[in-house]
């Protein structure tokens, strides 16, 4: 079964960017899988960042990350990378990675394969 590594995360002032990526490492493909993007601060429930098909073609961003956030795929790599540019405080959280068989770009979907997480602080 797939399994889903992520890198990047860290600390960052107000701003500032990071870029997250997540790595199929089990020897899967993740061509034919959508990819979403997770986070959960704490005291709150987990919410869908974002999502991606498995062309790279079709994205979907929650209101409060959009024109800041961008998905993008490398199949060659067989990662998905988070960019995330002019963070924010409220961008603090844990962040996931999911996979699920599907090629669309579908919302709230349930996922079957997540990343480990990865922290996010964004603080001055």
């Amino acid at each position: 079964q797939l399994q889903l590594v992520q890198s990047g995360g860290g600390l960052v002032q107000p701003g500032g960017s990071l870029r997250l990526s997540c790595t199929e490492t089990s020897g899967f493909s993740l061509d034919d899988y959508q990819i979403g993007w997770f986070r959960q601060a704490p005291g709150k429930e987990r919410e869908e960042v974002s999502c991606l098909s498995t062309s790279g073609s079709s994205t979907n961003y929650i209101d409060s990350v959009e024109g800041r956030f961008t998905l993008s795929r490398d199949n060659a790599k067989n990662t998905v990378y988070l960019q995330m540019n002019s963070l924010k405080p409220e961008d603090t959280a844990v962040y996931y990675c999911a996979a699920v068989l599907f090629r669309l770009c579908i919302p709230d979907i349930p996922y079957d394969y997540w990343g480990q997480g990865t922290q996010v602080t964004v603080s001055s």
